[in-house]
């Protein structure tokens, strides 16, 4: 087999035109189903360094659709509604309620409007959000309803360009009363996650000067890890189905399960535009076929020669297939290559990490060297057939 390889290569420098043409579509169809399961694999990738790690634990409740109907029941989201689910859920960790006000901040002449979001101590450093200055809420925060805020990086750099809001305070106008805060932190700027309010106030103080007693806007439930965050989704929603007896009477939501998702979408069509290219490789298969089939047509003395002094049927096929599997081989690694360097191309010019899909970079090797096998497989039977009088014979 090693002699009939060495044989393919010295035909394919005979013939280098014929050659380069029938490794054309070989390389084409590889390099093609490299090229889009790689982006697909990038950009999954993109899509989770977007989000993050942090709050992949974490499912989120909002208030749902509530039906016109005498019997139909409402959640109300208040203490009593925590300890319920805290006590009839399992796998939680902990709950946080948050609520969101639109805000007016004011320091000096500068003025804007934001979304400030009402939190409970401990919230901020559950989703992993770091402090580039000052400190989080403490429990007295919380507690007393202290009158402190913490700004977001971009809302410290709009009030304070020179970088010192700790310790300065911001008036905050909401439902039309103005309030004084003290700036004890700034967060770093984020650039993954879902958690991006412009400032943070203690809720207790929220529920006290704002709303007094106040339904959460926003339960975020933190799992004991982020695959039991996606089995909450629905064991959440069952059991407030269950409580009120009416169905989509909150939203679930989980990062981890919405992730999944992205990335389910993202390899399906992934897969099915990979497969589409990979009909490329059929239609190159079907041209080393006929290439194959000339081939064996211009050598019919050298068959004839080979089958006069002892050669098989069986080597005759051999010899054959290897020449057409070596077109597939070759083919197949030069896809790879430029497969892989237009990957890194179009994902440099996108600014996208570059991920190679080395499984799909094997399946198309593959499949490629079984393309020529399969589609040389009746040029190298034509070959093996061949009576050798009528071969010597022929041109």
């Amino acid at each position: 087999m090693w002699e009939d390889f060495l044989n393919a290569l010295n035909n394919f420098r005979r013939n280098k035109t014929r050659t380069f043409l029938s490794l054309l579509g070989v390389i084409i169809g590889v390099a093609s189903v490299i090229v889009i399961t790689s982006m697909g694999s990038s950009s999954t990738k993109q899509v989770e360094n977007t989000f993050g790690t942090a709050g992949l634990d974490v499912v989120s409740i909002t208030a749902g659709f509530r039906r016109r109907r005498r019997e139909s029941v409402g959640l109300i989201f208040d203490e009593s509604f925590r300890e319920k689910l805290f006590d009839n859920v399992e796998d939680i960790k902990k709950i946080w309620y948050k609520n969101n006000l639109g805000a007016t901040l004011t320091f000096g002449e500068t003025s804007s409007t934001s979304s400030c979001t009402a939190v409970e101590t401990g919230y901020l450093e559950m989703y992993n959000m770091e402090l580039e200055k000052g400190s989080f809420f403490g429990v007295t925060d919380n507690e007393e309803g202290t009158q402190k805020i913490i700004l977001s990086h971009d809302t410290a750099e709009t009030f304070f360009p020179d970088g010192d809001a700790i310790g300065k305070k911001i008036m905050l106008v909401a439902s039309k009363v103005t309030f004084g805060f003290e700036v004890i932190g700034v967060l770093k700027e984020q650039s993954t996650g879902m958690e991006n309010g412009a400032a943070y106030i203690p809720r207790g103080f929220y529920a006290k000067k704002i709303k007094p007693n106040p339904e959460a806007d926003t339960i975020m439930v933190q799992a004991e890890s982020p695959e039991k965050a996606v089995a909450l989704v629905d064991v959440i929603n069952n059991y407030c189905t269950e409580l009120t007896g009416t169905e989509y009477s909150v939203n679930v939501t989980s990062m981890q399960s919405m992730l999944n998702q992205m990335s389910q979408i993202t390899s399906t069509m992934s897969i099915m535009l990979a497969a589409i290219a990979a009909i490329s490789l059929l239609v190159g298969g079907i041209g080393i076929m006929n290439i194959m089939i000339v081939t064996v047509t211009e050598r019919k003395q050298e068959i004839g020669i080979r089958k006069a002094l002892g050669a098989s049927p069986a080597d005759i096929r051999q010899q054959f297939l290897v020449e057409s599997a070596s077109i597939t081989l070759i083919g197949g690694i030069l896809g790879i290559v430029f497969g892989v360097i237009i990957s890194l191309a179009v994902e440099y010019v996108q600014k996208q990490s570059f991920i190679v899909n080395w499984q799909a970079c094997g399946i198309a090797f593959v499949f490629s060297v079984f393309v020529g096998i399969f589609f040389g497989l009746n040029p190298a039977s034509r070959a093996a057939k061949l009576d050798p009088v009528i071969a010597l014979a022929g041109e």
